[in-house]
């Protein structure tokens, strides 16, 4: 009996604080995470990129959902998906870059994919693939082809999906190609996002201190809210410089 007790109270202290308490905490752009998971830096149909920043952390479901997405995308023959920044090991808010990310339920896709390393300077000039012409707003030639819907379609179907964010203009493609399918409504269009979109997954069960972001307005998205962003095409504003450190939730502090 003392045997079997020790056993047990030793598989107890083993087993990773992750596995026990996995918690994101607040909102995504004020909060934090415990018991974060690493996503591996490569793995079946995807790649991490810009590793070096340290923000491939998660809250374990989404974790899961993205190496689900990447053997979906495997299982329909695409190329290997290349992700970006997640959230920190602790989450909170980044230096720069994001002002969501903050609790381990968000990540960043790129639209581009391919079955080889990429390199590293092509990591860190994203304008050199992106699918909007900034000046005009105007979707480039050849850049938002059948797999890059399917790839939105496969990652927005997922249950666990609050939204995506993607790009006025690119919305607009969406809604051209497929307005009548029940996910094009997570597509949520977002200044920026020129070569990569957004997930955003909903709150975790059992994670009381997480707050969830207002449900999605009715409908497909794809009519006066969509007009109103496109409007004035060349004046969307650029994502805000000036950055102000969010108050934290007391669970995050220490």
């Amino acid at each position: 009996m003392l045997t079997t007790a020790l056993l047990l109270a030793t598989s107890t202290f083993l087993t990773p604080p992750r596995a026990l308490q996995s918690e994101a905490i607040g909102g995504y752009a004020a909060g934090c995470l415990r018991g974060s998971m690493a996503l591996p830096l490569e793995g079946p149909g995807y790649q991490v990129i810009r590793s070096k920043r340290l923000r491939y952390y998660g809250h374990p479901d989404l974790i899961h959902y993205l190496q689900g997405l990447a053997s979906r995308t495997k299982m329909a023959g695409m190329p290997d998906l290349y992700i970006a920044d997640l959230a920190m090991a602790r989450g909170g808010p980044f230096s720069s870059g994001h002002r969501s990310h903050q609790t381990g339920l968000d990540a960043d896709i790129w639209f581009r994919m391919a079955d080889k390393p990429i390199a590293r300077w092509e990591q860190d000039a994203p304008k050199e693939w992106a699918l909007i012409d900034e000046p005009s707003y105007r979707v480039l030639p050849g850049r938002f082809g059948p797999q890059q819907l399917e790839l939105l379609r496969l990652a927005a179907k997922q249950p666990e999906v609050n939204r995506i964010f993607i790009n006025p203009a690119l919305k607009a493609e969406v809604c051209k190609r497929a307005p009548d399918e029940p996910w094009v409504a997570k597509l949520r269009p977002w200044v920026g996002h020129f070569s990569h979109f957004h997930v955003r997954l909903r709150c975790p069960v059992g994670n009381p201190d997480c707050q969830p972001q207002a449900p999605i307005p009715p409908g497909n998205g794809c009519g006066a809210e969509l007009a109103s962003w496109l409007k004035d095409k060349p004046q969307l504003p650029r994502v805000s410089t000036s950055y102000r450190a969010p108050t934290l939730p007391s669970r995050c502090e220490g």
